[in-house]
């Protein structure tokens, strides 16, 4: 044809001056070197117009191409390429910027239509043609983005190209090292013991102090006011040369607070009983807390040396807690001490030496260290300092941690003695300098192997704790108490307080009778006397409420509850009390929600308005009630679920519409109402379950 003629001839004559170029070319390079770098200047130049004399036949031989891709020059020039051409060949296979849609994740529909500079109406025609349903606000996957700009001449990039620079570098994400499997997984029998981690726990003055100084030798005890303990501290013994890690704490709430925060670093519990006053009411609830915590009790009869010590009595007094003494047939050790006189302490550590035997306690030496906070502080000097039980691995010095928001770099690794260590492995007690704030009882140390990464880390944490400061989560309450989904049987937690031993008995007699095959019912401590911060603590740990009758709230505990968040009830008549347990055992159940049809509306025109359109419809069954939601129906199909916007009789307003009348009816940001449309208005019951 003619048209194909032209570029021939063209090509024909453009050979010859390409030719005759090039001779003259040539003979400028025989000449001087400045000849030969003009001559060089010389061909690019002539380069360059060939590439451009290409694109220019290329677009007027062939229709343009969506994004501006070009065939290469070498495929429209007949004769011979430079040996350059190659790059502009590149050069003609760059994509224009204007036609590449640059978008971080999340995709929104709305910015994707803006950037791409047309309607989202389109887009979502799109979507709804690839059987996506979206609105403006939506997300989109970036296969579905890619798709969309593709159809409308464009591409679509997940990460940005700079000039020059290539793709962006993705900004790096730091997560903390997940756990080690437990012993059972790694193949317990190729670990090594660890010795035992024991919690020394008992009523004030009965001796559990006195002990441990026994034990270390030494006089901790002068030092501390009134006999009791200030602080928390930890200590490393050696009995028979197998070492064991005592922990002693200002009672059991410091215990409980570990356990609050999933730090259940405890073997053994050592409940130690003065022989002259037995059982306390703050021994009810350090049983109580063990028992939670799933560990192994141990008994110490202390003070048996003193005038009114009654053994028998405390063994009985242990049998009505179920903790019936070996020599009685039961399962507990019981050893009977006297601290001040050194009696029975040895005893003690063979008996917990062989219980820790018996539980074949093993951990991985090996590998980046963890460890869980028991004591944390500011000293001048030292900064923000904590006391550690290591729980596996092995922490050094110089070692990049991770702990709760903050991080840091071991600085400096002290023994209960102060000795300085260069390391420490699983259940060692130490103290350790390096932290960038003060982290919390039971926060977990995580060596991590970069500083950039735990810095990194840090800053996300703490972000995420000021955001979590006005909405701070609940606990359990009785009225909305649905958490725990899933198919295994729920327990309802309860700390039951009384008036009097016979109001409880009664209480719990009462709750053991509700029978339910979805639920169960676990008293975690029941005792007669005021609400304390003990309880508190003890229902932050599991999760459970408190339950009083005929009681007071302690003020430090109504403030602690508060704190924690720990629903507290009290009750003066016991059916009340019942009914309302039964309500939460009914709440924890999994909710079934059911719909509802209120009524439906025919979409019979559109209408156009400042900000966007309206579907004017006529009610054609039931009601269609602004506070309920909707959907719209289209040949059998949803393709909008959502809330009312606008609901309109004539310019008014309206609650709701019945059946017969027109109105208006605009939903979220949906826009694309057709006439035949059907809008379905319904609502989402609960329906109750029965235990």
């Amino acid at each position: 044809m003619p048209s194909n003629s032209i570029p021939e001839e063209s090509d024909q004559k453009d050979a010859k001056e390409q030719s005759n170029d090039a001779k003259s070319i040539d003979k400028s390079l025989s000449g001087s070197d400045d000849n030969g770098k003009e001559a060089l200047s010389l061909f690019e130049e002539q380069e360059k117009r060939e590439a451009r004399k290409g694109k220019k036949k290329e677009l007027e031989a062939q229709p343009s191409k969506v994004g501006g891709i070009l065939p290469p020059i070498s495929k429209l020039i007949d004769g011979a390429v430079p040996e350059d051409a190659s790059k502009s060949d590149d050069a003609g296979n760059e994509i224009d910027d204007e036609k590449v849609i640059h978008i971080k994740p999340p995709i929104i529909l709305k910015d994707l239509a803006d950037k791409m500079g047309i309607k989202p109406f389109n887009i979502i025609k799109d979507l709804m043609a690839l059987d996506v349903f979206a609105s403006l606000d939506s997300s989109i996957e970036p296969e579905v983005a890619t798709k969309i700009c593709s159809d409308h001449g464009f591409v679509f990039e997940k990460e940005k190209r700079e000039k020059g620079g290539g793709v962006h570098k993705v900004e790096e994400v730091f997560e903390e090292p997940p756990p080690p499997p437990e012993p059972e997984a790694q193949g317990e029998d190729a670990l090594p013991f660890r010795p035992p981690v024991v919690t020394v726990m008992g009523h004030v003055d009965h001796g559990k102090t006195s002990i441990l100084d026994a034990i270390r030798s030494s006089r901790v005890v002068a030092g501390e006011a009134g006999g009791i303990t200030q602080h928390i501290n930890a200590y490393s013994v050696d009995h028979d040369g197998a070492k064991i890690t005592f922990i002693d704490t200002p009672g059991h709430a410091a215990f409980t607070e570990m356990r609050a925060r999933g730090a259940d670093i405890t073997d053994i519990v050592v409940l130690v009983i003065a022989a002259d006053d037995g059982i306390m009411p703050t021994t009810h609830e350090a049983i109580s807390h063990a028992r939670a915590a799933g560990v192994t009790i141990i008994v110490a009869i202390n003070k048996i040396d003193v005038p009114n010590a009654d053994v028998n009595k405390v063994i009985s007094q242990l049998q009505e807690n179920d903790l019936t003494p070996e020599d009685w047939g039961g399962e507990t050790i019981c050893v009977q001490t006297s601290a001040t006189e050194g009696l029975g302490v040895d005893d003690l550590l063979g008996m917990i030496a062989l219980q820790s035997e018996v539980m074949e306690l093993r951990a991985n030496p090996e590998g980046d260290g963890r460890g869980i906070v028991i004591e944390a502080s500011s000293k001048a000097g030292k900064g923000s300092t904590a006391s550690i039980i290591v729980r596996t691995g092995n922490l050094k010095v110089g070692d990049s941690f991770i702990c709760g928001p903050y991080f840091g770099k071991v600085k400096l690794i002290l023994d209960d003695s102060g000795n300085q260590l260069k390391e420490a492995g699983p259940s060692m007690p130490v103290e350790v300098l390096g932290f960038s704030g003060v982290p919390k009882v039971g926060d977990e140390l995580v060596v991590m192997d970069s500083e950039r990464a735990v810095k990194k880390l840090s800053e996300e944490r703490l972000e995420e704790l000021r955001q979590e400061k006005l909405t701070k989560p609940h606990k359990a309450r009785l009225q909305d108490i649905w958490a725990d989904v899933g198919s295994t049987k729920k327990t309802l937690k309860i700390v039951l307080k009384g008036d009097v031993q016979g109001s409880l008995q009664a209480i719990e007699s009462s709750l053991m009778e509700i029978k339910s095959e979805k639920i169960d019912i676990e008293i975690l401590h029941q005792a007669a006397g005021p609400i304390s911060e003990s309880d508190v603590l003890l229902c932050s740990a599991s999760d459970g409420i408190i339950i009083g009758f005929g009681v007071k709230v302690e003020n430090k505990a109504l403030r602690l509850g508060k704190q924690e968040g720990v629903e507290i009830r009290l009750y003066s008549i016991i059916y009340e009390l019942i009914d309302q347990i039964k309500e939460a055992m009914l709440g924890m159940l999994d909710a079934e929600t059911r719909e509802k049809l209120l009524g439906r509306a025919e979409v019979k025109q559109i209408f156009k308005i400042k900000r966007g359109r309206v579907g004017g419809c006529i009610v054609n069954e039931g009601q269609i009630s602004r506070k309920a939601r909707a959907r719209v129906i289209r040949q059998g199909q949803a393709v909008y679920d959502g809330g009312f916007q606008t609901l309109r009789r004539f310019q008014d307003e309206a609650d709701t519409v019945k059946t017969g009348l027109e109105c208006g009816i605009r939903l979220g940001n949906y826009l694309e109402y057709e006439v035949g449309d059907i809008i379905e208005c319904y609502e989402l019951e609960k329906v109750e379950q029965t235990l």
